[in-house]
């Protein structure tokens, strides 16, 4: 039985170790955590509990599907409901618009605004759904080795047919005149962490996947999730180590041997890393062969996506809610987004995301209380961007509570907090190795988009592979969810070859 090692138990990482372990390999999972999940993580105090990361289920299909390949039923693992309305958007405290699943509300809604936006809010969903199934069949679905792989007559071709030169921003402006239409369908770019100003249109797919496919929430959280996989894998019989961190990937004649972990190398067939790709091709490969062109100097001068400030907030009381996800929009959006990208500074005005999950599911706070996740979207770390000091700190939290304190249902907020914690870029940097603590790795420019992102085989280094945001095919849970697919898939290709 082939030995296969997999480094570090985002859900990537989960994900690619049942696929294995399901597939007949020996399966050892190393995390520097002593729980799984990365990034898709839980804060627990005072009765409340939050997720870290990600809170937002598109795409269930995905999800299930590794429960589904492992002949498990994905119900008993991770039960969801669809959320209605999907989403709230607030252009100011007197401007809302509710984005509805269902088609008719959805109609109305956009109706209201305008009927001829209206008919080219739809028109542009055809067009985007015509090019999301272009992208998975494609590119989403299918991994790269060498140019061949992608300068070919296919693949070029459906490249021109997705029209990515345009920006998100410029692209739905073709058929919505509406301003805040164009920045509800717009804005879902800064999930993966690009401005819609910058990120190329392919990246639309985002909210045409939202409105399409509906938004899911599971029972207990996103961390139920990354708990399951967990247990998944282990009842199929894989080795789970926690609090094991791996110090180095073993490379001897340009090959992946195993894992250092304390003073030990433990050798393996195969090793898949999960770890994010800048950090891990840095620190982890020190091999300078290996690296190939991923040289340190490489890694530091590639483009990162934002980050972000997180207030996790216990509250002692239930505010009324219309949503449980909702979105507050600067007034001056373009300035906000140049803040991020272009200035490297905390905006000036805010944007920024509430999520309230206890109004589904109440045992994630005490009787009477509720949860409130907050993120703004910030810069990643650089020479230029925000300290992150305790006092700095404290002043961003400040502006954000003003702002929820005037904008929102949340009028109180302040006089209500019975459990707080926050999380910065430093956070996610020290404890989820995200580099520059760029939430969702590699910012996805078209240079580092397909075939221009790290591939999930590693080019230089045999028996190595790659999954997770910074991987082809790029960041959101779905998509690294595929990445680990990708990466099995190379890996078990060479298994057959050998």
């Amino acid at each position: 039985m082939k030995r296969v090692i997999v480094i570090g138990a985002g859900v990537a990482g989960l994900a690619a170790a049942i696929r294995l372990q399901h597939a007949g390999y020996e399966v050892e999972l190393y995390e520097k955590e002593p729980r799984v999940g990365g990034k898709m993580n839980q804060i627990q105090g005072g009765g409340y509990t939050f997720d870290v990361g990600p809170t937002i289920v598109m795409m269930p299909s995905l999800y299930r599907e590794v429960f589904e390949l492992a002949g498990r039923d994905p119900d008993d693992y991770i039960p969801m409901e669809k959320i209605e309305p999907m989403l709230e958007i607030s252009f100011s405290p007197e401007d809302r618009l509710a984005l509805s699943n269902d088609l008719s509300e959805l109609t109305a809604a956009v109706e209201a605004v305008s009927e001829e936006d209206a008919q080219g809010y739809f028109e542009y969903l055809a067009t985007l759904y015509k090019r999301y199934l272009i992208a998975k069949n494609s590119f989403l679905q299918r991994s790269f080795r060498g140019p061949a792989d992608f300068y070919n007559p296919k693949s070029l071709a459906a490249g021109f047919r997705l029209h990515t030169l345009g920006d998100a921003y410029s692209s739905v402006s073709k058929y919505v005149r509406d301003d805040r239409l164009r920045k509800a369908l717009a804005f879902q770019t800064l999930y993966i962490g690009i401005s819609p100003y910058e990120g190329p249109s392919l990246y639309m797919i985002i909210p045409m996947i939202e409105l399409l496919y509906g938004v899911w929430f599971i029972k207990g959280g996103m961390y139920t999730m990354a708990d399951v996989l967990g247990r998944l894998f282990t009842e199929l019989g894989g080795t789970l180590h926690l609090s094991e961190p791996v110090e180095r990937i073993a490379v001897r004649g340009g090959r992946a041997r195993g894992v250092v972990v304390g003073d030990e190398v433990r050798e393996a067939d195969y090793v898949v890393c999960d770890a994010d790709f800048p950090y891990a091709v840095k620190n982890l490969v020190q091999d300078g062969r290996a690296r190939g062109k991923y040289t340190p100097e490489k890694v530091d001068a590639m483009d990162y996506s934002c980050s972000c400030f997180i207030l996790y907030l216990g509250l002692d009381k239930r505010y009324p809610q219309s949503a449980v996800h909702s979105i507050r929009f600067a007034a001056d959006f373009k300035k906000n987004i140049a803040d991020l990208f272009d200035e490297a500074r905390f905006p000036e005005d805010p944007s920024f995301y509430l999520y309230a999950p206890s109004e589904l599911d109440p045992s994630l706070a005490p009787e009477g209380c509720q949860t409130l996740y907050v993120l703004v979207p910030v810069p990643p770390i650089s020479e230029t961007s925000p300290s992150w000091t305790p006092d700095a700190t404290a002043r961003y939290r400040e502006r954000v509570l003003d702002l929820i304190e005037r904008e929102t249902s949340y009028r109180d907020i302040r006089d209500h907090i019975a459990f707080e914690k926050a999380y910065t870029p430093v956070d996610f940097s020290e404890r989820f190795n995200a580099y520059n603590g760029a939430t969702f790795g590699l910012r996805p420019t078209l240079m580092q988009s397909n075939y221009y992102r790290p591939h999930n085989k590693a080019a230089d280094c045999e028996s190595l592979y790659f999954c997770g945001s910074s991987t082809h095919p790029g960041a959101g849970v779905p998509i690294v969810l595929m990445s680990a697919k990708l990466a099995v898939e190379e890996l078990m290709r060479d298994d057959r070859a050998n």
